[in-house]
């Protein structure tokens, strides 16, 4: 619950996973349009509690559109959604009671730049209605675990994308959330701060609480999540475990592949010779660059000649 102390770092986060236990989020019929486009396609859609939960697909699969719904962020045209057992879009009453439950780390973060690192928890904190003193107790363990004590009084307008990234999960954490939304979380990250952002999450769910993230790198999913939800224009194509939704191919990259219907496509790139080293490139330039490297040896043509006595000056 978000007003639960923050001891020993997301120790009563969530509700343990197990048979029975209710969702962490549930989704039935949701429709989402702009315009003449579908953008999500009356999916349904059921995140067990307690789980590390990949929701993956190509660009423009409808997944941020579905994650913004789920938040709270984007009213959806049709459809209903329960987060932590609160229907999301219900009552003004009920996107409350949901949002004060949930962390969100949104893809295009967008931060209060002239605060400080600690300055942002410490409003962040204060926000969401915790005491000032567990506030800074609790900022004072992201800082230090995130690796920013360092940088803590650095204004965040002059954070790298890596360091921007870690404060913004460790607003999205301060008020040890139930359910945690996250975007894109490792896109334009440095390893070292990938791993560190990966440690925390691995702590936060084996506490038993949830983090459900978008992403289309399968490698990164199927390293992370034990469960997944594979989206494709719209549509969920697949859900369930990791094994589930691997089912007999070599890996989810290839799964995910058969999935969304991309697993006949020609090789990246085996259309364009021209592409590259070697005699097709020479070939490529020979036409219009016969000007300088024939000329160097000699070529026939006007300026070959200007380059042949080029050659002989020198």
């Amino acid at each position: 619950m978000p007003d639960q102390a923050f001891d020993g770092a997301f120790d009563t986060a969530g509700a343990a996973p197990g048979d029975g236990a209710a969702p962490a989020v549930r989704i039935e019929g949701l429709w989402k349009r702009f315009g003449q486009q579908i953008a999500v396609n009356g999916i349904d859609l059921v995140l067990p509690a307690g789980k590390f939960i990949g929701l993956v697909g190509p660009n423009g699969a409808g997944k941020t559109t579905t994650l913004s719904m789920i938040t709270g962020l984007l009213r959806p045209d049709q459809g209903r959604i329960q987060v932590a057992g609160h229907d999301v879009w219900a009552d003004p009453e009920s996107v409350a009671q949901v949002k004060a439950r949930i962390g969100i780390l949104p893809e295009g973060l967008r931060l209060f730049e002239r605060l400080s690192g600690r300055e942002l928890l410490a409003y962040s904190g204060r926000l969401r209605g915790l005491p000032g003193a567990e506030v800074d107790k609790r900022a004072a363990q992201l800082l230090d675990v995130l690796d920013l004590t360092g940088s803590q009084n650095k204004l965040v307008v002059d954070y790298s994308t890596g360091m921007r990234k870690k404060i913004g999960l460790a607003a999205a954490l301060l008020h040890n959330p139930e359910v945690l939304f996250l975007d894109e979380p490792f896109e334009g990250v440095d390893p070292v701060s990938a791993q560190t952002i990966r440690g925390v999450l691995e702590r936060y769910t084996s506490s038993g609480a949830t983090v459900v993230f978008s992403s289309h790198v399968m490698e990164l999913v199927e390293s992370l999540c034990d469960w997944v939800a594979v989206m494709a224009a719209g549509r969920i194509r697949a859900q369930g475990t990791l094994a589930e939704v691997r089912g007999d191919a070599p890996s989810l990259q290839a799964a995910f592949l058969e999935l969304v219907g991309a697993s006949g496509r020609e090789a990246a790139g085996d259309s364009l010779d021209w592409l590259g080293g070697g005699a097709g490139a020479a070939g490529g330039t020979g036409g219009a660059g016969g000007t300088g490297a024939a000329s160097g040896t000699g070529g026939t043509g006007g300026t070959g000649g200007v380059g042949a006595s080029g050659g002989a000056q020198r």
